[in-house]
């Protein structure tokens, strides 16, 4: 079922099943600069919780069955479908890169790679000092 129009007059997205990678900030913002300089790499509406302690990304629907990345947890929407509209869906969070300024969705292999770069990098970092 669709919400009720608020008066806004933004165009209408559709719904579309997808399920949501969740990780800690650091390693979700260096995963999505890894992503964006890719070549044909593109990243999906990315998602941040207002405590900036985690990052979402939009995954096709099935991806959580399989997903097994450490330090990292895929949430399922159970073919509910999720409405990726300008607002975002969950209480207390915003969009990094919201719908239409993105992909529809992450492919979740290019995801899994990203992120374990991105956990390299971390690591480098963080021995260096």
């Amino acid at each position: 079922m669709r919400a009720p129009l608020t008066g806004r007059r933004e165009p209408p997205v559709p719904e579309a099943g997808c399920d949501l990678v969740t990780v800690p900030t650091r390693q979700g913002l260096e995963a999505v600069d890894i992503l964006r300089r890719g070549a044909g790499d593109a990243v999906g509406p990315v998602l941040h919780d207002d405590g900036g302690d985690t990052l979402g990304f939009v995954v096709p629907p099935g991806t959580a069955a399989a997903w097994d990345v450490p330090g990292s947890t895929c949430t399922e929407t159970d073919g509910r479908g999720l409405r990726l509209n300008p607002e975002p869906p969950v209480e207390g969070s915003d969009w990094l890169l919201p719908p239409g300024e993105a992909d529809l969705a992450t492919d979740p292999a290019v995801l899994r790679a990203a992120l374990g770069e991105a956990a390299r990098l971390i690591e480098a970092a963080d021995n260096c000092r």
